[in-house]
């Protein structure tokens, strides 16, 4: 589902050698499969997540989405591609305050669905997150459990194929991390979705297929 070749990013700096962000990454995750990817703060983890997503240009390298080589996409087709096929959680909750949870949730569905219909068909999903008593509340009287899981369902809205998670669990105590990153391994194994999780937590490798390390730009398996 997801190919990485030889990925790079590298940034010049005046007169010294380039910070090697990412150093010749190569990487595949099938559908269903879950990788958790640990690395110290700027070992390049999330300038790795924003060249998956087409945020950030590469030094050099391939991605590939669906066999789909991303760079060929033009500025237009990157955007609906994104809407589509990619589901991003950053690591801070960018909820509309004031906003009811299911509302939040429908923002990806609404550039292409109605209002109403995209209501009927995120609340089976906040239904599964356990947000079913809790969608209509506004999001400022969420815990800090719920919104990441009003997120999740932002980001699953449109049946992406991939799922990129940037420190989903960075803002949760133990108890509700390890909820959120089991909801979210479950919901990926039962849709065929591909997920790529960025994590300081411990608990990640246990909700992941596969657990890998970057450091200094580098991929390997975690130890």
């Amino acid at each position: 589902m997801l190919e990485l070749r030889d990925l790079v990013k590298h940034y010049p700096t005046p007169g010294n050698e380039p910070v090697r962000a990412v150093d010749g990454v190569s990487l595949t995750v099938s559908s269903g499969e879950t990788v958790a990817l640990y690395g110290p703060s700027g070992s390049g983890k999330t300038t790795l997540l924003l060249m998956i997503a087409m945020l950030l240009e590469p030094t050099a390298g391939t991605v590939r989405i669906g066999g789909r080589d991303v760079a060929s996409l033009s500025e237009r087709e990157a955007s609906n591609f994104r809407h589509s096929e990619l589901g991003f959680i950053r690591q801070s909750f960018d909820l509309l305050p004031g906003v009811s949870a299911i509302d939040n949730a429908i923002l990806k569905l609404l550039k292409t669905t109605r209002w109403v219909t995209a209501q009927r068909e995120i609340a089976p999903l906040l239904e599964r997150l356990g947000l079913g008593e809790r969608m209509h509340h506004r999001s400022e009287t969420l815990s800090m459990g719920e919104r990441q899981r009003v997120m999740i369902a932002r980001a699953l809205s449109t049946g992406p194929r991939l799922l990129l998670a940037d420190e989903p669990t960075g803002s949760l105590d133990s108890r509700r991390g390890h909820e959120v990153l089991e909801l979210l391994r479950a919901l990926c194994r039962e849709r065929g979705v591909a997920a790529v999780i960025v994590s300081h937590d411990p608990a990640a490798a246990e909700y992941a297929d596969r657990v890998l390390s970057l450091r200094d730009g580098i991929l390997s398996e975690s130890s």
